[in-house]
């Protein structure tokens, strides 16, 4: 596989865009009729001279006569003039000078575009864009293959099959999961040991006194799980499980901590970190696994958060206390129903309003809301956001931490806002929310870089308050940066993603960091593109909604999902290109192919699994 941006920096020459989404016209049965009379894909699809191309063949029964006069073979490549990949194959693949000499000395060479032969489209859809078929004479497929294919991969494909040509065995293609260059591989197995190692089999968890979600070493279990590794998936599930025995029965949410190196000495007290924390994991496990008891979990996570955490004005307080009264252990107070608790009175909560808590509460509710289409977590995640926006917004798009205007401007504030913003970008597709996460990211790039790698938690540095790195913070800009560069195609995020992993991928970091999970994560973000769903259409309407729903339920912890609305102007990577519709459609690409476009809600999950896997409900 391959990074968006690593593409985008070896192929500039042919896009602006860093991942280009495959536009596919609608096949109907007048097109396929028509399309039998038009010719092969035109030479400036690649954009190179004739001389460094293939002799592209129209597809017709006289070249199969004519291979199997020669002896030879025939290589067939349906493209598109709107496909990333095909322009991708062209340049670095087929450009190849080797690669050229083997197909004109064994093969005839046939290019189709789809929208021309939708027949034969249509006949290879399920390999996704571009597509790669070899026949022989007798027009009897020999091997195909789906998506982008690099030149040393298809010189040894041809030359196999021309020692020995023979029709393939079906069998699935391997995931191949790329990794960063910032992470050595010594280091990526010390933290892949490290998150093995620190497993608790007997109770799930991790291996200690104190158990509770470690937020990233739950979400590493998940992507793991999510590709293939079942032994991870069977203790992502014991995790999940056994924590919900940290959920408060009658009024929602999670206690913080249990002690006795078990889920049954629940410490009371209910902070925001632990609230948003958890009803994002449930919402990526309710993905992956579709159990009722995670979407219970979170929606009284939701509930909770409405009815204890949430201000009059929709913005959300930061903690509430254990003890209803202060200093007294409260856990029997917890075992009772909610009229025998309100009678003793309502443990304190601390009311007071920070960017950090409300962002990591907006991106929670944010990532429920898009699983689950629960139209309260929207609205709760849109308001809260909109007023923070108000009361704490500044002109240069950061966040003031509290009331004090001169105060000190902090990571956590400008981060937790900018990832949260984000995501309701994803949820929206309202063009203002990836503009504000940009504006703030941009506030983050110039405010917190550290020159020798990472970015610090402050902005203001003096004697007495020195600059430093936080861990968890690293990671979690790492991650966001790199998204916001997918969505954004502007490279200067994507630099700063690569600036905050340099510092995780340190041997002094790595050393000593306890989030090893959260590197992994990182690592692997940044070396691979997410999931790149779009829906198409000329307007706001029901159609349109019910695509947007599917693609949003897919991968909510790595996808870049957007709604284009041709009547309100065009994304911010503007070049991307859709085709003219008569209804709304759907389109999918994965880091190395691309899908045709889908009018129904059932194609549109078919396609995603085909060339996923995706198991998303």
């Amino acid at each position: 596989m391959r990074s968006t941006f690593s593409a985008h920096r070896t192929y500039s020459s042919l896009s602006k865009a860093f991942y280009l989404v495959l536009a596919l016209t609608v096949a109907t049965p007048m097109m396929v009729s028509t399309a039998l009379a038009s010719t092969a894909l035109p030479a400036s699809l690649a954009k190179l001279p004739i001389s460094e191309q293939p002799n592209w063949l129209d597809w017709s029964e006289s070249v199969f006569a004519a291979a199997k006069a020669q002896n030879k073979l025939v290589i067939l490549d349906v493209a598109a003039v709107w496909c990333h990949w095909c322009h991708v194959m062209d340049e670095k693949t087929y450009a190849d000078k080797d690669v050229r000499a083997l197909l004109a000395k064994n093969y005839l060479s046939i290019r189709v575009d789809y929208d021309q032969r939708p027949e034969l489209g249509l006949r290879f859809q399920d390999y996704g864009w571009p597509a790669t078929i070899v026949f022989n004479g007798n027009a009897e497929v020999l091997a195909k293959r789906a998506g982008y294919i690099d030149k040393t991969e298809l010189q040894s494909l041809l030359t196999n099959l021309v020692k020995s040509p023979v029709a393939e065995e079906a069998k699935d293609k391997p995931i191949r999961i790329a990794i960063s260059p910032e992470l050595s591989n010594g280091l990526r197995k010390v933290l892949q040991t490290k998150h093995i190692d620190s497993y608790d089999s007997v109770q799930g968890g991790l291996r200690q006194a104190m158990k509770y979600l470690e937020r990233d070493s739950v979400e590493y279990t998940l992507l793991l799980a999510q590709q293939g590794d079942k032994s991870q998936a069977a203790q992502a599930q014991q995790t999940l499980t056994a924590a919900l025995a940290l959920q408060d029965p009658v009024w929602g949410g999670f206690y913080q901590y249990s002690t006795h190196s078990d889920w049954q000495h629940p410490h009371v007290e209910k902070i925001m970190s632990v609230q948003a924390g958890y009803l994002r994991l449930y919402a990526l496990a309710f993905v992956q696994n579709n159990l009722a008891t995670y979407a219970s979990a979170a929606k009284h996570t939701v509930s909770y958060l409405y009815d204890f955490l949430r201000s009059p004005k929709g913005l959300f307080y930061s903690s509430q206390d254990a003890d209803v009264t202060p200093g007294v252990h409260s856990v029997a107070y917890f075992k009772l129903s909610d009229a025998e608790r309100r009678k003793q009175g309502i443990p304190a909560v601390d009311k007071r309003i920070y960017p950090r808590e409300n962002g990591w509460a907006i991106e929670a509710l944010a990532t429920w809301a898009m699983v689950s289409g629960d139209g309260q977590a929207r609205a709760m995640a849109v308001t809260a956001a909109q007023q923070m926006i108000r009361v704490r917004g500044v002109r240069d798009g950061h966040f003031q931490h509290d009331e004090k205007a001169s105060a000190n401007a902090y990571l956590g504030d400008q981060l937790a806002m900018a990832r949260a913003m984000l995501a309701l970008y994803s949820l929206t597709s309202e063009p203002s929310w990836l503009s504000a996460s940009v504006k703030t990211s941009d506030f983050i790039l110039r405010e917190f870089s550290e020159s020798s790698g990472g970015f610090r938690t402050h902005q203001r540095v003096t004697k007495i308050d020195p600059a430093f790195r936080q861990n968890s913070e690293n990671i979690n800009l790492a991650r966001h940066l790199n998204l916001l560069a997918q969505y954004s195609a502007l490279p200067r995020f994507r630099l700063g993603a690569e600036h905050a992993m340099r510092y995780l991928a340190t041997p002094a970091v790595t050393a000593r960091i306890s989030t090893e999970a959260g590197v992994l994560i990182a690592d692997y973000e940044l070396a691979n593109s997410p999931l790149h769903m779009t829906v198409v259409s000329r307007g706001d309407n029901e159609k349109a909604k019910a695509l947007l729903a599917v693609a949003l339920k897919q991968r909510p912890a790595y996808q870049r999902v957007e709604w284009w609305q041709k009547d309100r102007g065009a994304l911010m990577d503007s070049a991307v290109s859709y085709p003219v519709l008569s209804e709304p459609a759907a389109f999918v690409c994965t880091e190395s192919r691309c899908s045709l476009p889908s009018f129904t809600e059932e194609r549109f999950q078919q396609l995603i699994r085909a060339l996923t896997g995706s198991t998303a409900n």
